[in-house]
């Protein structure tokens, strides 16, 4: 298996489409934070790519082991996870955001669970973004439920299989202070799954995290209090931008994988080149 990761797809499509307007090395992501999961520090932290340096404490024991492109973290559904610090870009400080794109690549080993696997989650029970996985599908949800009724919030979600990588993104696109039809969106392996209605997201005091639910989160079906919600599999990487990426941009970066575990054929190219 080889991989095209987020990292390596970027930096490949601005060199072969200079002056397209999509550059998004994290080097230069000056309002957001990647987690590239390659390596975990010897103060048991998981490095910021951005020079926001926002570094995620390692909960558990996940384990580093090869990913799609470089390492990921193997988490074990039980109690590995990666905590996210409060951020002026994430949860404090700068609110309300009427633009988020959150980006996960990630391969889960049993998508049949019962139990919700959390990729990624922001937020608690009044305000907050996720995504997760259950029975089958993976889900992206996003919620308001104080300054503006975005409630009770909107959930999307699409079939996957176990031991497959697979690109999820939600997108809040010029959200305001009210809930509107078609603001928020999931893709999936560079594919516009469907939308829904939302909003801005405004500022959220409960915790952020990886692989897990750190304090709250709001599923589907409004289950979610508390901690837990373990993630089985592989998580290699992670993006949180205060930008709606456009569709087309979306397209390109997430087709580095599609759900039967090959690279996308439009990328066949750069494959040869490796």
């Amino acid at each position: 298996m080889h991989k095209i990761s987020i990292t390596v797809l970027l930096t490949a499509i601005c060199i072969l489409m200079a002056g397209s307007g999509l550059a998004i090395d994290p080097a230069t992501v000056e309002t957001g934070h990647v987690w590239l999961l390659d390596e975990v520090a010897g103060d048991n932290t998981t490095a910021d790519a951005t020079p926001n340096a926002l570094n995620g404490n390692i909960i558990g024991g996940p384990e580093l082991v090869p990913g799609l492109s470089g390492m990921a973290l193997r988490f074990d559904g039980v109690d590995d996870g990666v905590h996210i610090p409060d951020s002026d870009f994430i949860n404090i400080t700068n609110g309300p955001w009427p633009n988020r794109t959150i980006m996960a690549v990630f391969n889960c080993a049993d998508v049949s669970k019962s139990e919700k696997q959390t990729v990624f989650e922001e937020g608690g029970r009044t305000r907050g973004l996720t995504i997760y996985v259950f029975e089958g599908e993976v889900y992206v949800g996003g919620w308001n439920r104080a300054e503006y009724q975005w409630n009770p919030g909107s959930w999307i979600s699409a079939p996957i299989g176990s031991n497959e990588w697979h690109a999820a993104a939600l997108v809040i696109r010029d959200g305001a202070e009210a809930q509107e039809d078609d603001k928020f969106e999931m893709w999936l392996d560079g594919v516009l799954i469907d939308k829904a209605p939302g909003g801005q997201i405004h500022n959220h005091s409960n915790d952020n995290s990886i692989g897990y639910t750190k304090e709250n989160n709001v599923f589907h079906d409004d289950d979610g209090s508390g901690d837990g919600w373990y993630f089985e599999g592989l998580i290699d990487e992670v993006w949180v931008l205060n930008e709606a990426l456009s569709p087309g941009d979306l397209s390109l970066v997430l087709t580095s994988v599609e759900p039967v575990g090959k690279l996308a054929a439009s990328w066949g190219f750069i494959k040869a080149q490796r």
